[in-house]
């Protein structure tokens, strides 16, 4: 999945498990160490801004504990609240759609996890060489904050951008996930979907027909 797209695909681990259910991709720790580490070329700049020399991992070596689970599903969930107000009026991913929070407070929370590491301009003057001002992390932060912050500012700039108006939830039977619309008559996030919603009109017009 393109780098733009990393909020997305935080969104959707929450997806369709295949057997009538949903399965979530973060349930334990291990899979948000799975999940770092395959997105690292898209988190890899956030994360050395985000704590420079002192940033406590990378996101190949990054191994997930209950602290940055958390922090990472809290912005998971504020993202999802924001990604249901985005598809209004069509309906929301049916996987959480109650128990999700107002959008005011995903707005609060989403904001919150961004500032969780600050940024100050840095004079870097090496001997020999020009004068260059940066930004740094304001702070030494820790592995929830660097992780929750480098989520919310990925999941910022999508909803801040043009892809948030194609954002669809995918309306095939049982498909709990979110997409961007690549074209004008694509309806499902993915073929399969697709064919699923077609047989399921099939045997819909058939039953009524039977009970004609």
């Amino acid at each position: 999945m393109a780098a733009d797209h990393l909020a997305l695909d935080l969104a959707v681990t929450i997806r369709h498990d295949g057997q009538g259910g949903v399965a979530d991709d973060l349930a334990e720790p291990a899979g948000l160490t799975r999940w770092v580490r395959a997105h690292g070329e898209a988190l890899r700049a956030d994360l050395a801004a985000g704590g420079g020399a002192t940033a406590p991992f990378t996101a190949e070596d990054f191994t997930a504990d209950a602290d940055t689970l958390a922090a990472a599903v809290e912005v998971r969930t504020a993202l999802r609240a924001l990604f249901a107000r985005a598809v209004r009026p069509g309906p929301p991913s049916s996987a959480d759609a109650g128990r999700l929070p107002s959008a005011d407070r995903a707005l609060e929370r989403l904001n919150a996890a961004a500032a969780r590491v600050p940024f100050a301009p840095r004079l870097e003057w090496p001997a020999g060489g020009p004068a260059a001002a940066v930004r740094a992390a304001a702070r030494t932060p820790s592995a929830a904050d660097l992780l929750a912050a480098a989520l919310a500012r990925h999941a910022i700039a999508f909803l801040a951008g043009p892809d948030r108006e194609r954002l669809r939830a995918c309306p095939a039977p049982r498909c709990v996930r979110y997409f961007v619309k690549e074209h004008a008559r694509q309806q499902w996030c993915k073929p399969s979907c697709g064919n699923r919603a077609r047989v399921a009109r099939h045997a819909a017009r058939r039953r009524t027909a039977d009970g004609a």
